[in-house]
């Protein structure tokens, strides 16, 4: 076998573009193995991420990114604990890793354990040298480098256990959407993409949203009525009914369509089919809050301009290959090994 070289993985990166939405075996035995065992990986969600990663592998954007990129000719072991709150949500460390010529070492999640595997096996078969690269183990050890991605209490464990070493330790974050009031109907129902797709479980997904006052709910939930089968998958459903008891028995005050519920509240993270909102009389008062809170926001979406890196509506789980996960910056952490 011949060695990797930065040439072949640009090739291989290129065909696996191309290829993510050409139906396999493996691709398809890991489809259905996937949705047996995590109800939340619907067929429509693994498409739907599928569609993604072949979206952001275009041969352009793969051009831009690898200017960036430093192929390492002394390749180190980078550990990768990934998650598993939507389908292939690691993909994006472990092509950063092989991109820069550096092996992977991958603890996968228990939730996701099936995918990635799956699109790495055609990965390899694109470029067998990329073979010696992935290596799948149990727990990290032998590592020089770690990139973790947890929860707030997991992340101080990963602190502590990972911090003799380079390492990315990544903690909950949430996104959040603004809106000006002057948002067409197309506008909101592309915003209703931001936060449902995956059922609102990713970091992407907006889970704030903030309003001007005075802003009529009505206008917004109208917007957002073709999402209105969400409300058929028992996992969420369960989650609407059990969040919606709360605010009954507790007499709070709240919005509801039927499939969800919205509460006045200055938290960012709500629970999952509900969404927290705030009103605000001007955009300075938002941008301020806004970049007070960037260590706990992944994504901005909004049409207005706020003095900030932000998203169009419909557009967080449509991530390029340079939008990295709590804006730091993958590709440079992994160059300077």
């Amino acid at each position: 076998m011949s060695a990797l070289t930065q040439e072949k993985v640009i090739i291989a990166f290129k065909k696996l573009g191309k290829n993510l939405t050409n139906s396999t075996d493996i691709l398809e035995n890991a489809f259905h193995g996937a949705e047996s065992s995590n109800a939340w990986f619907t067929t429509e969600n693994i498409k739907k991420s599928i569609l993604s990663f072949s979206e952001m592998l275009n041969e352009e954007d793969i051009d831009i990114w690898f200017q960036s990129v430093e192929f390492s000719s002394t390749p180190k072991k980078v550990g990768l604990i990934l998650a598993g709150n939507i389908p292939m949500v690691g993909l994006h460390d472990v092509l950063s890793v092989l991109a820069t010529g550096n092996i992977a070492l991958i603890k996968l999640s228990s939730a996701d354990d099936k995918l990635i595997t799956a699109i790495l096996s055609e990965l390899i078969i694109l470029e067998p040298a990329l073979q010696n690269n992935i290596e799948y183990v149990e727990r990290l050890k032998d590592f020089d480098a770690v990139i973790a991605t947890g929860s707030n209490n997991s992340s101080r464990y990963f602190d502590y256990y990972f911090s003799k070493v380079p390492n990315i330790i990544r903690k909950n974050r949430n996104s959040v959407a603004v809106l000006t009031g002057n948002e067409s109907f197309e506008d909101i129902q592309n915003l209703g993409a931001d936060i449902f797709d995956y059922f609102g479980l990713g970091c992407r997904n907006v889970s704030k949203i903030y309003f001007p006052e005075g802003y009529d709910i009505a206008k917004f939930y109208e917007g957002i009525e073709s999402y209105q089968p969400i409300i058929n998958h028992f996992k969420y459903n369960n989650n609407y009914d059990y969040n919606k008891s709360i605010y009954l028995v507790n007499m709070v005050k709240h919005f509801d369509n039927g499939f969800l519920l919205l509460k006045e509240d200055e938290s960012l993270t709500s629970p999952l089919a509900a969404l927290f909102y705030e009103e605000y009389k001007n955009l300075t008062d938002v941008e301020d809050k806004l970049k007070d809170k960037a260590a706990q926001i992944q994504c901005v979406i909004t049409k207005a301009n706020l003095g900030i890196n932000t998203f169009d509506f419909g557009q967080s789980q449509h991530p390029k290959l340079w939008d990295y996960a709590d804006n730091v910056n993958t590709v440079d952490f992994l160059n300077v090994l």
